[in-house]
């Protein structure tokens, strides 16, 4: 397993990539992914974090407002992160 997700650096602007530890800051990269990210950044954060993890973020961020949650739940359920 790859030490960091697929995910663009400008998602993390603010913060020394060089240090920055994927694991231990997996709230803030999840929520970021799911405020700004790509459907192929969406897929690299389920695959490198998994599914519990990311609806464990959606339920504890305050980031995040209620819509977003509701969306975010909603298209982690869908088929849209499996399609081409």
């Amino acid at each position: 397993m790859p030490n960091k997700p697929d995910i663009n650096d400008r998602l993390l602007w603010e913060y020394d990539l060089e240090t920055f530890n994927y694991d231990k800051s997996y709230k803030i990269v999840i929520e970021r992914v799911l405020e700004r990210g790509t459907l192929n950044e969406w897929r690299a954060v389920l695959q490198y974090y998994g599914r519990e993890k990311i609806l464990e973020v959606i339920d504890w961020s305050a980031q995040l407002n209620q819509r977003m949650k509701d969306f975010s739940r909603f298209f982690l359920q869908s088929d849209f992160l499996n399609a081409a």
